[in-house]
């Protein structure tokens, strides 16, 4: 099952990186095969999200419960979809003044066996992709 840990220090406050991530109605706009995304309940310590991710001919929706600590951390709770799990994570820690460090983590396994290896033959990529489209909508959003 793919799993990956990322640590890096980005030139943004862990506030800003924390508001970027919760953003999740706006992964359409910059996550490259995010085809949509909807919040549809929220309370003081989490919410309830789909996204639909599309690549090519295949979509598929993932309904996940996610729960963040006020300006420090973000964790993604699989709810349904064709995953057997997802564990998804993020915890922005200061760094030097207008600096955090993103410690980014995630776990996943695929229901068909297909989906996985088809999947896992390109989940570093993928990811690199993902990884690189956040530290661009911050520069975006942030940096002007």
């Amino acid at each position: 099952m793919p799993s990956h840990r990322e640590h890096k220090i980005l030139p943004y406050s862990p506030q800003q990186m924390y508001d970027l991530v919760l953003d999740i109605e706006n992964y359409p706009e910059f996550i490259p095969w995010c085809a949509g995304a909807r919040i549809w309940e929220r309370k003081n310590d989490y919410l309830m999200a789909d996204v639909l991710v599309g690549y090519k001919l295949l979509r598929e929706k993932f309904t996940s419960k996610v729960f963040f600590k006020s300006g420090s951390e973000i964790q993604i709770e699989y709810m349904n979809g064709p995953l057997k799990h997802l564990h998804n994570g993020w915890i922005f820690l200061p760094e030097k003044p207008g600096q955090c460090l993103v410690d980014f983590t995630i776990d996943f396994e695929f229901h068909s066996k297909l989906l996985q290896g088809l999947v896992e033959s390109f989940f570093d990529k993928a990811l690199k992709k993902m990884i690189d489209a956040f530290e661009a909508r911050a520069h975006h959003i942030y940096k002007g």
